[in-house]
């Protein structure tokens, strides 16, 4: 006997779960199923803040960050150092940078990496942007926090390049052992690179 299939307004709610990231159609089935059972608790929240966010949510225009506002939080926050400015892929690295709490300057979302293979090239990604931040906020540090794969070392690269001329200092994040981490469990490049880093100690 054939199972029964969900209501096709439910598999089309199925199948639209099943496109986000790390969810597949097994995970978005069993998502929606405890959707349908707490639908006043957690499904007409949802749906709610859902709607609420595809109405406000926006682009800073300054940076790239995601806000309500078309000057995101950080850029409007006159006590962030204006002067360093860290440069990193996407929205979700520069959150991952402010749970740290480490960086106190400004930040520049690329919105991606260079890549011939998906045709993004530096108009595609907020490069000549960056170049114009720097030229005209005073910019005395550009710190890229790119991750190390083949296609952010190359943006890396060409940033730096394209900065060289701005005689502003080009740095990147360290890359090595993590704290915590044991030799045995790390891989070549991770070793390869905290060789390279090492300092005095």
């Amino acid at each position: 006997m054939a199972l029964t299939e969900a209501p096709r307004d439910i598999e089309a709610l199925i199948d639209l779960m099943a496109r986000l990231p790390g969810l597949g159609p097994r995970s978005a089935r069993r998502a929606v199923l405890v959707l349908l059972k707490k639908r006043g608790a957690l499904m007409a929240p949802l749906a709610q803040a859902m709607a609420t966010v595809a109405l406000t949510a926006r682009d800073c225009a300054t940076c790239g960050n995601i806000g309500t506002a078309d000057t995101c939080a950080i850029c409007a926050d006159d006590t962030r150092a204006g002067g360093t400015l860290c440069v990193v892929e996407d929205v979700a690295d520069l959150w991952a940078m402010e749970r740290s709490g480490a960086f106190k300057g400004r930040y520049h979302v690329l919105g991606g990496t260079l890549s011939a293979l998906d045709a993004m090239g530096p108009d595609e990604l907020r490069i000549p942007r960056l170049i114009e931040r720097v030229a005209d906020e005073g910019v005395r540090e550009v710190i890229l926090a790119l991750n190390a794969t083949v296609d952010g070392q190359t943006t890396a690269h060409y940033i730096a390049e394209a900065l060289a001329a701005s005689g502003v200092p080009v740095t990147s994040l360290a890359q090595g052992v993590p704290i915590g981490g044991e030799l045995d469990y790390l891989d070549d490049g991770t070793i390869s690179a905290a060789l390279r880093a090492r300092k005095s100690f």
